[in-house]
Parts: structure tokens; sequence; C-alpha cells
């Protein structure tokens, strides 16, 4: 699954909001490219009544006012284009900077299950490629077209107001230009959205084998793996080579478009002086003016061909607005906090559901531990309780709205996720643990890093909480970052929490240290633990077998043990080796006050 792509009337509404965003800049920067174009368009036209006098007869004198006028003008003309460009580029950088937040914006709303779904080759081929590709355009390519689109326009102003006349030998390349630019425009735009997309997919094998690149050799999949990239290299170079095909009928087209005006006002304009339609100084300045045409035209529709870049690119990373999760949900607040999942079903591919006919109702305040074999569908079950994963069918529901119509921000003030999988930010500790609640004091950090074990580790640290992590100098453990990532839990103080294995990066005796740090903070609050070390569900309320994806036992500790199903042999198995591993370390008490994790 690909995310989505904005379609054309889309972006151009997207464009019209960036620029009524900056009106002011823009008007400044047209303003200041067209003093600098007519600036320039004047030259010919004393260059047209010089060559007129000469014919008649002048003076020196005369023909030095004229270049020194002439000279004047250019170096103008190169003021207000540095001015221009400068406010252009500034322009440029200002949008380019609006769409980068609005894209990290629309992605930090994408629900969890729409970007597992997508895969990061997608995600990481739009803020990357998309991204320097939408850069160049607008920073390079929108003052270039400005400035292009305000010389031709003016230009040939400049030629009707010369002579009328000699304005018709420049329209024998009209056709051709203008035949030739659709045909290109109306096939482009679809060309370079595909070969975006089959850098998708290779950005995306790539990480995938690269990520998994042991398990790929362990079984022997490397054949297979180099093969998929092989035939993805196969699919981007084809896509590659029909925009280059599109571009090499239109280039060579345009190319021709250029040079049979100026030959044509030549030819026409010797024909109609002859005549004596034209004096020869205007047929001088309307060959200027013809060829002054040429180079931003050429410019304007050689940055078009950039501009399909930009716009596909523009496309993809304001598409991804399509998949946002909803802001305003269905207005309804959960009345309590009880979490309840109804006959729930839930498949990654159809037809083949991990999950059947699942019915779960977890009260406030309850600790409850779900075990169960590898593949018995915990996580995924987590994360369906949790938000993330909508079912295929049944309902989870939060004091009695379903968990899905609730805004993505008002569902993690209920309740939140932590994982096995942590991410430590390029940061100081403070901005790393601050994340959930950026306005905490210096104190709160402190007290969160307290109840999960890391205030000594962090005090250690060469600058305690302005210590930089994720650099070189300062390398985070994986135990470490699980700290952390518990520790951002802390200050976002929701009332439920799912923990998939969240200490499961920790030695199982620094982990069961770390639980009971973490008892005092989550009492009173609702915890459901995916538990692989047994002792998570000895110290439950109530504790959830699940197998083959469904539900099979569930009740105390003890009841289950003394049931002598399941459960009771997951746990003498775990606990016959672990005495085996640990014959010195205690078993856990019945009645020890455990969150359960």
């Amino acid at each position: 699954m690909s995310l989505p792509v904005a379609d054309a009337k889309t972006v151009r509404r997207h464009v019209r909001g960036l620029v009524r965003s900056h009106t002011g800049l823009l008007t400044r920067t047209v303003l200041w490219f067209v003093l600098a174009t007519v600036c320039g368009l004047v030259v010919p036209a004393l260059l047209g009544r010089l060559v007129g006098e000469v014919e008649k007869g002048i003076t020196t004198d005369q023909v030095d006012i004229t270049v020194a006028l002439i000279a004047g003008l250019l170096l103008l003309q190169g003021v207000f284009t540095r001015t221009a460009r400068l406010q252009g580029a500034r322009l440029g950088e200002l949008v380019l900077a609006d769409i980068r937040e609005g894209f990290v914006r629309r992605v930090l709303t994408l629900p969890l299950r729409t970007v597992e779904k997508a895969g990061a080759g997608d995600l990481l081929t739009r803020s990357t490629r998309d991204v320097d590709s939408l850069s160049n355009a607008v920073r390079m390519g929108a003052p270039s077209i400005l400035v292009a689109s305000l010389s031709v326009g003016l230009t040939l102003v400049a030629l009707v107001v010369t002579s009328p006349i000699m304005v018709l030998p420049c329209l024998i390349a009209v056709p051709l230009i203008v035949w030739s630019t659709r045909w290109y425009l109306t096939r482009a735009r679809e060309a370079y959205l595909a070969e975006a997309a089959t850098y998708s997919d290779l950005a995306q094998g790539l990480s995938e084998t690269v990520t998994g690149a042991r398990t790929v050799e362990s079984l022997h999949r490397s054949g297979p793996r180099i093969r998929r990239t092989d035939e993805d290299v196969v699919r981007a170079n084809g896509a590659e080579r029909r925009t280059l095909f599109l571009r090499s009928v239109w280039f060579p087209l345009m190319d021709f478009g250029y040079v049979l005006p100026v030959a044509a006002t030549l030819l026409f304009g010797g024909l109609f002086y002859i005549e004596g339609w034209v004096s020869l100084g205007e047929v001088t300045a309307a060959t200027l003016y013809t060829r002054a045409v040429i180079d931003p035209l050429d410019e304007l529709l050689g940055w078009l061909d950039e501009l399909q870049v930009g716009d596909a690119s523009l496309a993809r990373l304001i598409g991804v607005k399509a998949e946002a999760g909803p802001e305003s949900g269905s207005g309804r607040r959960p009345e309590g906090d009880r979490l309840a999942a109804e006959g729930v079903a839930y498949a990654y591919r159809t037809g083949h559901d991990v999950i059947e006919d699942v019915s779960l109702s977890v009260g406030a305040g309850e600790r409850i531990a779900i075990v169960g074999p590898s593949g018995a569908g915990k996580s995924t079950l987590g994360r369906i309780l949790a938000g993330i994963h909508e079912p295929r069918t049944g309902s989870v529901t939060l004091g009695g709205v379903p968990v899905h119509e609730l805004p993505l921000e008002e569902l993690r003030r209920h309740v939140a996720l932590v994982t096995q999988e942590h991410h430590v930010f390029l940061g100081t500790v403070r901005e790393n643990v601050a994340l959930a609640a950026p306005d905490a004091t210096d104190e709160q950090v402190t007290a969160a890093l307290a109840a999960v074990a890391a205030e000594d580790w962090v005090r250690a640290l060469p600058a305690g909480l302005d210590t930089e992590l994720g650099t070189e100098e300062n390398p985070v453990s994986p135990g470490q970052a699980q700290q952390l990532a518990l520790a951002r839990l802390v200050l976002a103080d929701p009332h439920t929490l799912v923990l998939d294995e969240a200490t499961s990066l920790l030695d199982p005796r620094a982990a069961r240290d770390l639980e009971r740090s973490l008892a005092g903070v989550l009492r009173g609050r609702t915890v459901i633990a995916i538990a692989h070390r047994l002792h998570t569900a000895h110290d439950a309320d109530r504790v959830v077998v699940m197998e083959a994806g469904r539900i099979t036992e569930q009740g105390a500790h003890d009841e289950l043990v003394s049931a002598g199903g399941a459960y009771a042999g997951l746990w003498e198995s775990w606990h016959g080796r672990g005495a085996a591993a640990s014959p010195k370390s205690p078993a856990p008490s019945p009645s020890s006050d455990q969150p359960a994790h």
C-alpha cells in the first residue's frame, strides 16, 4: 500500500494558499523584476533609434549620449535584478519552509496503521527525494519562472509598441511551440508520478533488506532479495527512460521553435523595409526584441520541465493529508475509563484473520496481563485496544465511545501504547523526555526519570539534563532508550497504558527493579501488559491467555494455575527455566504490588 497522491486541483489550491500567505513579499519581488525588465527593454529601443539616426546622419556627441544611457540602464538592470533575485530567494525559502512544516504536521497526524501499511520506503522517499526535488523547484525555479514570464510578456509588449507589423513573423513559431508543449504537459505529470513511485518501491525493498539482513542470511533468502532489488531497479530505469523520452521529443522541437522567429523576422523585416512599411531602425529593434525573448522563453519552458518534477513531488507531499486521522471526530467524549472490545476480528491480509471473535472488558484501574505463545495475536490485540489498528469486525470503545471516533490527540490523552521499539531523538535528555509534555519543568522531568530508575545514569552524564544524546560522545544503550520512553510515558500521564514488552531490552533483574520503581506511578491506572516474562502475569489482577488469535482462558494467576490448562503449562515451563537459571533468586511474592508489564 502506498500513501495517496493529491490530484492536480488540490495542488493548485494549495499553491494559491501559499501565494496568498506571502502576497506582500511576492508583490515587492514582482515590482523589482518589472523594473529590471523595463531597463533591459529600453536598450533595444535606443539601439534601434541609433541605427535609424545613423542612416540619416548623427553627431558623435549623440552617439556618446546614447551609449552612456545604455550603459546606465544596464547597470540599473543589474542592481534591480540582484535585488529582485534576493527577494525571490527569500520568498522561495519561506514557501519551502511552509511546505516542509506542513508535511511534518501531516505525517505526525497519520495513524500508525497507515504508516505500517505504507512501509518505510514510501514515506522515506517523500521526506527526502521529493522534498529535495521540490526544494530545487521552489528555490530556483519559482524566481526564474517569474523573471522569464515578465521578460517574455514585457518584451512582446515592447515589440508591439515598436512596430505592430513586425510581430507577424514571430507568430510563425507559435503553433509549433504550443502544440509540442501541450503534448509534453499532458504526459509529464503521470510519468513523473510513476517515476517517483518506483523510487519508493526501490527504497522500500532496500530498507527491508538492510534492516533484516541477518534474517535474510540465516534463511538463505539473499537470492530472492537481490532479484527483488534488480526488478525494482529495472522498473525505476524504465520510468526514467519514459520521462527522458518526453524531454528528448519536446526539447528539440522547442529549440527549432526558437530559431524560426529570428530568421523570419530578418527575412520579412527586409521585405517590409524594401516595401517601405518599416524603417531600418524598427527592423533592428524588432530583431533584437525577438532575439531577446528567446532566452527567457527557453528558461521559462526549461523550468516548466522542472516544475513537472516539483508538481509531482508537491502532490506526493500534500497527498499525505488524505490519510490523516480525523481532527474533530464525532464530538462525543468518553464517559468513564472502561476500555472494551466486543467481537473483534482483524487481518493484516484479506482472508487471513490473526484475531478472531475476541471480546474483552477492562475496568478502570485494572491490571491485565495478556500471555500466550508467539504468534498468538497478543501484540495485535494490544494495538487494537490502543486504537492503532481498526478491527475488521466488532468494536473497541473507551467510555462508551468507539476509539476511532476520537481525535488522535484526544485518544492519546486517555490511552498510550509503549512497545519494545524506542527512539532517542538527537537532542538533550530534557528535550527527549519532555516530548510528552513540552512545558514540563526540570523538576518534573527529573521526577519522571527517577520513576523509571534512570535518574542515576542521567545525573552521571557530562551535562546532566542538558547532555546531547545520540552523538558519538554520548551514545544511549537500548535499555536506556527504553527508560527514556517510559519517562515520557510518566509525563504524558494517560489513564490507560498498553505495554507491549516495554522492558524487554533490559535484563530480567533490571526489568524487575524498573517495574518496582514504576509501581507507585502506575498505581490506580489501567494497565494492559503484553507479557513474555510471566512474573508480569503473576502480579496482574487478571491473566488473559491467547492462542491462535482467540482468548482461551482468563482469570487470576492462582486460579489458572490450579485449573491445569494452557496457562498452567506456560507457568510451569517458565518458572522451571527461571529457577534453573537463577536458583538464588526468590520467587515473586503474590502480594507484591507490581504493574503489569
